[in-house]
């Protein structure tokens, strides 16, 4: 079987991300004598440099970590809302009906820096300097632009110079792809940090969230910006916020498909989603119906829309809501809902468990202003990570984007966007309140075959991410291609929900099928009553994977759409 690269191997690490450089700096810190955990730091601070429009400092990070030898973890570094977010501010005070996609209004607890700070000194091996070190490279001598970074920048030009002109200041002029472009300030941020800390992380970590870096979070939010309702509004952050809050861990749900154990966040985040669906679809012969068929496309899809509807009637953040997850993922649940899976595409929002708590809908009249929402087929980042001692990391960081919010000058980067995943409706899974997390769509995902870590594998995408990355785990399971052969397979996702994103449509009866799937796919599918969105054949997700096989032998593979995500390793 063709591949556009082979399914790398050997015996010492793999890094896999969403851009090279990231994978060139972690494969560096294996070749230092780091670890998987390492690694993984030095990538995910290189992503935010090189990859300024789909991440940044100020976002967010949820990362599944196995360390060989003892039990696997979720590190949550998702950041909650201000304690001044109510909903009565938003909605009474405010006028607002959503919470904006873009601007202060949408900004939750950083949790980035947090989560890999966290990450490094509890399970890696090395100083904080040595892994800083690509990031702030990149930020003082310059990183090669992508055309994606160009464009994004360009999309949002009117109102960099119109109203966000701190952003730009560092973006403008629209930067030519294949030139360097520098941020100086967020490499004086991170040399300020190491001087003040002298290289200790919990020292570190009071520069961020009690120093410094939060002095200047709380003054920016002071001040008045535009954002996506098309008014201008300061933050709600204030210093409390930021000082009393630190990343956590918690044990990652699981379900058993098909011999191999899949593991994931809890319902914070939308992870659950994806063991939803592999218990709906455990009840199906996928295999006999053929790869990327239309009956095989229109089970998955029907399935998904009802993981989906449960996604949007039960999830939020646990310690604020009660969620029935051991009812979500029994097997006599998914047993009762698959039977709503019929020969044609179905039209409706159909949860399940008692008295489901769904959202009402969105009116359609949200106000849109220049550079709201998120690109939802090309957000984000992710880095997976296996090293020569069985350690491994998934993790997708994402949020804080350049064009999310207006640039804080003194430190280089822009605050997140996430609170516009909460509801300004009281009641809900995932209504907005004052230190809880919103229901994130970030989610990467971890595989255990024997009781061993077998698979770290995860991709952007928004909502797309839980169907984007089952695909591929279920053409490697179902279908025996290797990992590369997976992610280089076509691809196919449903919009048939409420988006996360603001404004929060949904598109009844949707499902995008990359081209390449076949005119027999893409007319059986239209037979069956689904609104087919035919895309480009190579544009549906960006899945990055690696791996352990029972011999001690790892492998990774990486997404070769948009032309950046790549896998190194020996």
């Amino acid at each position: 079987m063709f591949t556009t690269r082979p399914e790398l191997r050997g015996t010492f690490g793999m890094v896999a991300s969403t851009h090279w450089l990231a994978s060139a700096a972690g494969m560096a810190v294996l070749e230092q004598g780091g670890n998987a955990f390492d690694a993984a730091v030095a990538a995910g601070f290189t992503l935010q440099v090189v990859e300024p429009h789909l991440n940044g400092p100020g976002g967010d990070l949820p990362a599944l970590l196995w360390r060989a030898g003892d039990e696997p973890i979720v590190l949550c570094a998702q950041g909650p809302a201000p304690r001044a977010a109510t909903i009565t501010r938003y909605r009474d005070d405010l006028g607002l009906e959503l919470v904006p996609g873009t601007g202060p209004l949408a900004a939750v607890v950083p949790g980035s820096f947090g989560g890999w700070l966290t990450m490094l000194r509890d399970y890696g091996t090395l100083p904080l300097r040595d892994v800083l070190r690509f990031a702030i490279g990149y930020a003082e001598e310059g990183y090669p632009v992508l055309p994606p970074i160009a464009g994004a920048i360009r999309n949002v030009e009117v109102l960099f110079q119109d109203e966000w002109t701190t952003s730009a200041a560092l973006y403008l002029p629209v930067p030519e792809p294949g030139t360097l472009h520098r941020n100086p300030q967020l490499a004086a941020t991170y040399r300020r940090i190491l001087d003040e800390s002298n290289g200790d992380v919990d020292a570190a970590l009071d520069c961020w969230y009690r120093g410094f870096v939060a002095d200047a979070l709380v003054r920016f939010q002071t001040q008045e910006w535009m954002d996506s309702s098309g008014e201008r509004h300061a933050g709600l952050l204030a210093e409390e916020d930021l000082r009393d809050w630190r990343p956590t861990y918690e044990q990652p749900l699981a379900v058993d498909y098909h011999g191999l154990n899949v593991l994931k966040a809890g319902p914070w985040s939308q992870a659950p989603v994806f063991l939803q669906q592999l218990r709906l679809l455990e009840g199906f012969d996928l295999a006999a119906m053929g790869h990327a068929s239309a009956e095989y496309v229109h089970t998955i899809t029907e399935c998904a829309k009802l993981a989906f509807a449960d996604r949007e009637a039960w999830y939020g953040d646990p310690e604020f809501f009660d969620v029935p997850i051991e009812l979500l993922l029994s097997r006599e649940y998914a047993d009762e809902r698959r039977a709503l899976v019929g020969d044609e595409a179905s039209a409706e929002l159909r949860p399940g468990g008692p008295d489901p708590h769904l959202p009402a809908p969105v009116r359609g009249n949200a106000p849109v202003a220049p550079g709201v929402g998120e690109p939802t087929r090309g957000d984000t980042v992710h880095l997976d990570v296996v090293d020569r001692f069985g350690n491994m990391v998934a993790a997708t960081p994402s949020g804080g984007w350049l064009w999310g919010a207006p640039l804080i000058p003194e430190l280089g980067f822009c605050l997140g966007t996430r609170a516009q995943m909460f509801w300004l409706e009281e009641g809900l899974p995932n209504s907005l309140e004052p230190g809880k997390r919103p229901r994130t769509t970030l989610s990467p995902t971890l595989v255990a075959r024997d009781g061993e870590p077998y698979l770290a594998m995860g991709t952007p995408g928004g909502d797309q991410q839980d169907q984007w990355t089952l695909h591929v785990l279920l053409a490697h399971a179902h279908f025996g291609m290797d990992l590369q052969a997976a992610i280089d397979a076509p691809n196919h996702h449903t919009e048939a929900f409420p988006s996360s994103f603001y404004p929060r449509g949904t598109r009844v009866r949707h499902v995008a099928v990359e081209e390449r799937a076949g005119a027999e796919t893409i007319d059986g599918l239209r037979a069956r009553g689904h609104d087919v969105e035919v895309s480009p054949p190579w544009s549906l997700g960006r899945v990055s994977a690696v791996g352990r096989e029972r011999d001690g032998q790892l492998k990774a593979g990486a997404n070769p759409r948009s032309m950046q995500g790549y896998a190194a390793g020996r």
